[in-house]
């Protein structure tokens, strides 16, 4: 197996605040992110990297609810002023550049028509772009600079709020063969969650610190609880993203999908507010994931040396 390499962000909030304007920057990577709040645009765009060629992005929401889009300019200020009249739905902005200018015209072209490609087809968060622009001709060498460039900036762009480029639907996985069994390897752990009332049967496992929900899976139609939550959004992202797709009076995971709990799969699953810890059964023992994880933690704490 490949070990995971680790990779080391510096983020700096500029004016102090955890909700003001903020850069991102990795080590050994040329890029540079800003993000910044619309209330402070004039101040960004008038920072000295506003000026170089790169890519943007802008979020917000309109009546439909959450919205981006994304572009591109050899003056990037100049690209955001124009929008900012244009365009009234949008809250923030995401600019990124390279140190020394270093990005010309084609890569930006090609940064963009890749972001909007990976926006589409994992179908987060609704884009206000119309037909997605076409790669630019490259260099082999450019190319794979602008692929290095583009892994990086999918690792950053989380760290500044941006969620919406990680794919977290998962594909089946592949049935071993002839696969050596591994004494220190934990077995797969299953849960199962069922509404009665309702006719929903769901299964996960818990894989690599993810909490995946099994393709096949059932959820309700609609978002049934009182109060517009995350929950609720998630609800209505994933079966825009046709994660989830109706069938028969309900929805079906059209393919597993990775939960960043226990309880935000329960509330998409229930289509209302969820303890996920109470809601999820252990498949083998039929406790709650609550006390599964306890005895798990009692378990490690009796493992451990003296």
């Amino acid at each position: 197996m490949t070990r995971a390499t680790g990779r080391s962000l510096e983020l700096y909030y500029i004016d102090g605040r955890p909700d003001g304007m903020l850069t991102a920057e990795m080590f050994n990577w040329t890029g540079h992110v800003l993000m910044t709040p619309r209330t402070q645009i004039a101040t960004a765009l008038a920072r000295p990297e506003a000026s170089y060629a790169g890519i943007y992005l802008l979020l917000g929401e309109n009546d439909d609810g959450p919205l981006a889009y994304i572009g591109e300019g050899e003056d990037i200020s100049a690209r955001i002023r124009s929008h900012d009249v244009k365009k009234d739905w949008w809250n923030s902005a995401i600019l990124i550049t390279a140190a020394a200018n270093k990005l010309n015209k084609a890569h930006v072209r090609y940064l963009e028509a890749r972001l909007i490609a990976e926006a589409k087809s994992i179908g987060r968060m609704p884009l206000e772009n119309g037909v997605a622009p076409s790669l630019p001709g490259l260099s082999e060498a450019d190319q794979g600079k602008m692929e290095a460039f583009l892994e990086n900036l999918l690792v950053v762009l989380p760290a500044v709020r941006v969620d919406m480029f990680i794919q977290r639907a998962r594909s089946a996985p592949k049935p071993a063969v002839a696969a050596p069994v591994m004494p220190a390897a934990e077995s797969e752990v299953r849960f199962v969650l069922e509404a009665k009332r309702a006719g929903l049967v769901a299964h996960a496992t818990l894989q690599g610190g993810e909490f995946i929900v099994e393709k096949g899976s059932m959820a309700r139609l609609n978002w049934e609880g009182a109060w517009v939550t995350g929950y609720a959004q998630l609800h209505a992202e994933l079966k825009r993203g046709g994660v989830i797709e109706e069938a028969d009076g309900r929805c079906i995971f059209a393919q597993s999908y990775a939960f960043q709990s226990p309880s935000a799969a329960a509330a998409v699953i229930l289509g209302r507010q969820a303890n996920g810890t109470t809601e999820w059964k252990h498949e083998a023992s039929g406790v709650t994931y609550r006390d599964w994880e306890a005895n798990r933690i009692e378990a490690a704490q009796v493992m451990e040396p003296a």
